[in-house]
């Protein structure tokens, strides 16, 4: 995970949100110009070329004129997650469409993917007709909640034994059962992203107490995965202090549990989920950073990979009759970049995988550009499913 970004929900603007998203959508195409917003990406500006727009089918053109990647939300007003796009580099475009109904949102740009970013209030406006869905679309939502709920379902025992070793004081125990506990996270970080104050509390990285921003982690208060990964491999000792982290752990994680069937899913986000993860992978996993004391990214990796492919598996039906060049794209590179991390089990079907500090620049190298070479189309799929 990436260092944090998200600001707590409040109960009152998490009310004032449910008055938008997802399900159906009002009758709006973003190919007829008026669900298109052109977003130009400074350093410190986040200029939008309409603040009212149709609900719909909604189009992001973005243009990154800064000097910084950067990253471009649509938010709730409480900051929970409609849509995003990581990873946009200087003096590059990218496009993401996203499904919203009527009512408030921010977009936001985050120079340096870091902070609160600078932010522009717009409105989707709109009290027509609901478009119809293609049945086929609703049905992959309904197996992708599915999906989701099973992955956190089976991560809280995994997770207990994790934490149970760490009360227990047995680091080695502790250790072999880190990254297996991460698994269905990994497979659904988007939704659990979504919701904006799980992800910071379970998953934030030590470079993520560096903003400097007043609301975030403070080493004192960092709580987590990695900050637990720090005392078993860098420290090399758990204190008291461990102990009442693993049970805030599983706190955090049963309310992920608690609250995953209730995340706002759409054919498009789930999409776009399946870019966020490669996004992820291109981000954290590819260079170290995620796993930086157990050295267990590889184990991530996969499982990034398998989350965007269950969306995309479930969307397919649908994107291959209305662009059937880039489906076969998609299964050529999901094909590529799974063979290649084959290479790096230590067994052909489980989950132990090489230490990432043994993987070769020449091999990463390699890695990444399988990764770019399958983000690259996996970016054209929510546009697909709505064509």
């Amino acid at each position: 995970m990436r260092p944090l970004r998200y600001s707590v929900v409040t109960a009152a603007a998490t009310v004032a949100a449910l008055t938008a998203v997802t399900g159906c959508t009002e009758k709006s195409s973003a190919t007829d110009g008026d669900g298109v917003i052109e977003v130009t990406a400074t350093d410190t500006k986040c200029k939008v070329s309409k603040k009212e727009f149709p609900a719909g089918h909604v189009e992001l053109d973005i243009e990154n004129k800064g000097s910084k990647v950067t990253e471009v939300y649509i938010l709730f007003p409480d900051d929970r997650v409609v849509t995003e796009r990581e990873n946009i580099g200087p003096g590059t475009k990218q496009k993401v469409t996203a499904e919203v109904k009527a009512g408030e949102y921010r977009i936001a740009c985050k120079p340096g993917m870091k902070g609160d970013g600078i932010r522009q209030d717009v409105t989707a406006t709109g009290t027509g007709k609901v478009a119809k869905r293609d049945p086929r679309l609703d049905e992959a939502v309904a197996a992708y909640r599915k999906y989701v709920q099973t992955q956190a379902d089976e991560t809280l025992p995994l997770v207990k034994v994790f934490t149970d070793a760490v009360k227990d004081g047995d680091i080695e125990a502790a250790k072999k059962a880190y990254a297996p506990s991460r698994i269905g996270w990994e497979r659904t970080e988007p939704v659990a992203e979504s919701f904006g104050d799980i992800d910071p509390k379970v998953d934030v990285r030590e470079d993520g107490l560096e903003d400097g921003r007043t609301d975030e982690n403070t080493e004192e208060d960092w709580t987590g995965w990695h900050r637990l990964e720090r005392s078993l491999w860098k420290d090399g000792k758990l204190t008291a202090r461990d102990f009442e982290l693993a049970d805030q752990l599983v706190k955090d994680l049963q309310d992920w549990q608690n609250r995953v069937g209730k995340a706002e899913i759409t054919p498009t986000s789930m999409a776009n989920g399946a870019k966020e993860l490669l996004d992820e992978v291109a981000t954290g996993k590819v260079t170290g950073e995620e796993e930086r004391y157990s050295h267990t990214d590889l184990v991530d990796f996969k499982a990034n990979v398998e989350g965007a492919e269950e969306s995309y598996e479930l969307l397919k039906p649908v994107a291959s009759e209305n662009d059937p060049a880039l489906t076969k794209e998609l299964d050529k590179q999901f094909a590529a970049l799974n063979t290649l991390l084959d290479k790096y089990r230590a067994d052909k079907n489980g989950y132990d995988f090489v230490s990432y500090d043994k993987v070769g620049k020449d091999e990463q190298k390699e890695l990444s550009d399988a990764v770019n070479a399958l983000a690259e189309p996996l970016s054209q799929l929510a546009a697909a499913v709505v064509k």
